[in-house]
């Protein structure tokens, strides 16, 4: 087989480069996995023995893949191809007396890892209210992959959070050591621990593995760079690939300054830009090529392509969130009858929150779709809790609601403790709710009924707020400081969108209905087949996939780039790079879309669209005139007045409501009224500037 077949110029020359450090820039769609399996066969090919050879990627599902190619392309395969994580593990394996391990050590997993730092903080009664273990466990990794010196610690670690955190690390590090374990961070660091402090064993090791192949290096961390530059600095037989353009991970601690130092790290570097794309058509290139060259820290390459121009980049501004789905629904069932599946087409977005809408408008349609790298929105955890919290100040009785949240956040009330609760509520005939007279479950009772009380005259969207801060959902979330915590954050903070929605089209400010409603739209998502639909999913889960298809919603300043952004240093430049990643997912057709106003975390916002788009030369866009009549839209005016009404309401009067009908009202509190309609509603509570009521 003629290894070179089928590449061209600039692969061809990264393939047969054999000897000494070479950089390749693979941009979008290059193929870098072609030319990182082929050169391994070409050094195979040339006389290196293939055990000399190792292969590191990121993710087990890439390494998969390189090994499948070479095994098809190599008769005797004994090549390492392995993560940075399985590469470090056999380290270890074959060197624990160095490193004062049996050889039965254990490995402990995240939760195994939480449970050990949570023994420590208890011992050492920190209060886990004012630091969140999680926080500890994150900062813990930090110095791990940073590989600070207990002196950096110091210096670094300012706060009183991160001062306790300094101090679980050091009991950390001894109770792992007492227990013959390591943590994941550590099958990073020991082998780098051991490499500088042990020249045998580095020796060893840089003569088993002569030939080194890195993958996704714009991705590495300080451990991981380290590692790599232990490894190599013998014969500096180092062959990197990667892109810093689409470095977006500086949250995991990735620095992509370690790709552009690779020629000032090693000498005479050879560097090969790989620039044409076999995925995308010249004006989705064209597109994302405008955008990234606006960043500083990059190295220049331009992206091509020979699969034709193809059609311009859609660029749709929308009235609101609701008519940006709508036209993205009417554009996919155009594609769809044009022969495009569902599974081609992807709709990207910046942050999880984003895809509530798009789900329930596409639940609406009746158009397939899968949330990739993420559960639905009424499926996930905090969701479920809030949802449950809802259902139990409706109706303490739910006895499946309050064994759901009575430890939501924890308050120490242990299975054994709802269990006696339980077989209490049996033997009485009685709720569980009404059983709980005393201990920790009192204090749980008690924040219930409070709630119940304060919610009297609050509407729905004041009710969630009340819910997550008296709980203490929002505090203990705020604390743990960590991304998960944040993504479920900004998830509860969506669901005051549903609240204000819901408010906005009915006037009602009634739990029941709006549980009602939620219940059915919550069931219908969770009831539906997903192996093949449309992708739903953030730009972040999407590097390194491709559909013909894309979808960007949400381009606006605040939005995308996100609003965090802003105040970090590198920050705007990261959201490019971001864009761009998002951008060069798309193979033929790619639609960008944003909104005059917003409905997100229950808040309207008007934001301006995103420098993004602007940055896109106009040449290679079809800007699309989206505006609807003025009739046609669905405006907060539409529903509420702002300005006093001359009308005033008693206790007694009689009104029409648009969906309830004739009714009277018994109440007055504030804005709101409490109305008696027809006996299959009941007692609704009404907002007074609601325009959908009447007096008879």
């Amino acid at each position: 087989m003629n290894l070179l077949n089928n590449l061209n110029e600039r692969q061809k020359q990264a393939v047969m480069h054999k000897d000494g450090p070479c950089l390749v820039l693979a941009g979008a769609g290059s193929g870098k996995t072609k030319v990182l399996t082929t050169r391994i066969a070409n050094l195979i090919d040339s006389g290196v023995e293939s055990y000399n050879i190792l292969a590191i990627t990121f993710t087990n599902k890439a390494a998969r893949e390189m090994r499948l190619r070479l095994d098809a392309m190599i008769a005797d395969n004994y090549v390492f191809v392995g993560t940075f994580h399985s590469l470090g593990l056999r380290i270890i394996r074959e060197n624990c007396e160095y490193l004062d391990l049996k050889n039965n050590f254990t490995i402990l997993d995240s939760d195994d890892c939480l449970s050990v730092i949570k023994k420590i903080m208890k011992d050492n009664a920190y209060d886990v209210k004012l630091t969140s273990p999680s926080y500890v466990r994150n900062r813990i990794s930090f110095i791990k992959n940073e590989m600070l010196s207990e002196g950096e610690i110091s210096k670094f670690f300012n706060t009183p959070p991160e001062r306790i955190a300094e101090a679980v690390y050091y009991e950390y590090k001894r109770l792992l050591k007492k227990n013959n374990s390591v943590d994941f961070d550590d099958l990073l660091v020991l082998p780098v621990e051991l490499f500088m402090k042990n020249k045998e064993v580095l020796d060893r090791y840089q003569e088993k593995y002569k030939y080194i192949l890195v993958d996704e290096y714009q991705d590495t961390n300080e451990v991981q760079y380290k590692f790599t530059k232990l490894l190599a600095s013998k014969y500096k037989n180092i062959f990197c690939v990667g892109d810093p353009d689409q470095s977006i991970y500086s949250f995991r601690h990735a620095n992509y300054k370690n790709i552009l130092n690779f020629e000032s790290d090693y000498k005479n570097a050879l560097s090969i830009p790989l620039e044409e794309n076999y995925r995308s058509t010249e004006s989705i290139l064209n597109a994302a090529n405008s955008v990234i060259k606006n960043n500083k820290e990059r190295k220049e390459k331009n992206l091509y392509s020979n699969l034709g121009e193809g059609t311009k980049v859609k660029y749709i501004r929308t009235y609101d969130e609701k008519h940006e789905i709508t036209l993205i629904m009417e554009e996919i069932k155009k594609l769809y009858n044009n022969g495009y599946d569902y599974n081609q087409m992807a709709v990207l977005y910046r942050t999880n929150g984003q895809v509530r809408v798009v789900e329930e408008k596409f639940l609406g349609a009746n158009l397939p779709y899968k949330v990739v790298g993420s559960y639905y929105f009424y499926a996930r955890r905090e969701i479920k809790d809030l949802l449950s919290y809802l259902r139990l100040i409706l109706n303490p009785n739910d006895d499946i609601s309050l064994r759901r949240v009575i430890n939501v956040p924890k308050r120490k009330i242990g299975a054994a403790t709802v269990a006696n609760i339980e077989m209490k509520s049996n033997l009485e005939a009685i709720s569980m709710f009404e059983v709980i007279v005393d201990g920790k479950e009192l204090e749980f009772k008690k924040i219930i009924q409070s709630i119940i009380k304060k919610s009297e005259n609050l509407s729905l969207t004041e009710l969630i707020d009340l819910v997550l801060d008296e709980s203490g959902m929002r505090l203990e979330l705020e604390r743990e400081k960590t991304l998960e915590a944040e993504i479920r954050l900004e998830n509860l903070n969506e669901f005051k969108s549903i609240t204000a929605s819901f408010e906005e089209r009915t006037g009602s400010v009634n739990l029941s209905d709006f549980l009602e409603e939620v219940s059915l739209i919550a069931d219908m998502s969770e009831h539906r087949e997903n192996n093949d639909g449309i992708n739903l999913m953030t730009i972040h889960s999407a590097k390194g996939l491709e559909f013909e298809v894309v979808f960007l919603i949400g381009m606006e300043e605040g939005i995308f780039p996100h609003q965090a952004s802003f105040l970090e240093d590198g920050g705007i430049e990261e959201e490019r790079r971001l864009a761009y990643v998002g951008i060069t997912r798309a193979k033929k057709k790619l639609f960008l879309l944003n909104s005059k106003r917003r409905m997100l975390y229950g808040k309207d916002t008007q934001n301006p669209p995103s420098r993004f788009i602007k940055e896109i030369d106009s040449t290679y866009l079809d800007i699309v005139n989206s505006q609807l009549e003025e009739k046609e839209r669905i405006k907060k005016s539409d529903f509420y007045s702002d300005e006093k009404s001359d009308v005033e309401f008693r206790r007694g009067d009689v009104i029409m409501h648009t969906l309830y009908g004739r009714g009277v009202i018994i109440e007055i509190v504030g804005d709101l009224l409490s109305v008696a309609f027809a006996k299959n509603f009941g007692v609704k509570k009404i907002k007074m500037n609601y325009k959908g009521i009447k007096k008879m």
